[in-house]
Order: structure tokens, then C-alpha cells, then sequence
């Protein structure tokens, strides 16, 4: 591939990925004036024609292992492991 063809697909890239960030901030939007009003009438469900929408409290326990680290270095060290992958990039 020649470098004009590549960078018309790097432009075309570029545009699809703006056309998603925008979409996913409507989509944001639109989540968000869902919960406010679910909150405003004190709601977790609500159903919605054929939908269920549920905007519930959940509980979860998650590890910290900066925490961890900090406090058992050696312990920590013994059981971490490195791992390799790709990372795609444009700039």
C-alpha cells in the first residue's frame, strides 16, 4: 500500500472514530436523562413499552493490589507476571 492510499484510510479512520466519540456522547446523554428521572421518582425499574430499564445499587468487592503491593512487596512480586501485547496507535 502507498503512502497516500494509507493515509486516506488513516483520514477515513479518523472520521469514523469522531462520528463515534459524538455518538457515544449522545448516548451518554440520553442515559443520563434516563437516571435523572428515574431518580427524580425514586425509581430502580421502570418498564418502557417492550424495555426494562433498571438502574440499581450493586455491591462489589474488588482487590487492591497497589495496596497490597505497598504492603507485601515480596509476596506480591512472587505471584505477578508480566504479559506482551500490541498496541495500535495514531498520531
Amino acid at each position: 500500500m502507498g503512502e497516500r492510499a494509507l493515509e486516506n484510510r488513516v483520514k477515513k479512520l479518523k472520521e469514523i472514530e469522531a462520528q463515534m466519540r459524538a455518538l457515544e456522547e449522545q448516548a451518554e446523554a440520553l442515559k443520563a436523562e434516563i437516571k435523572k428521572d428515574m431518580e427524580r421518582k425514586g425509581q430502580e425499574e421502570v418498564k418502557a413499552g417492550s424495555f426494562v430499564v433498571r438502574w440499581k445499587t450493586i455491591i462489589s468487592s474488588k482487590f487492591d493490589s497497589k495496596a497490597f503491593k505497598a504492603e507485601h512487596e515480596a509476596l506480591y512480586n512472587q505471584y505477578a507476571r508480566q504479559i506482551s501485547g500490541r498496541r495500535f496507535t495514531v498520531a
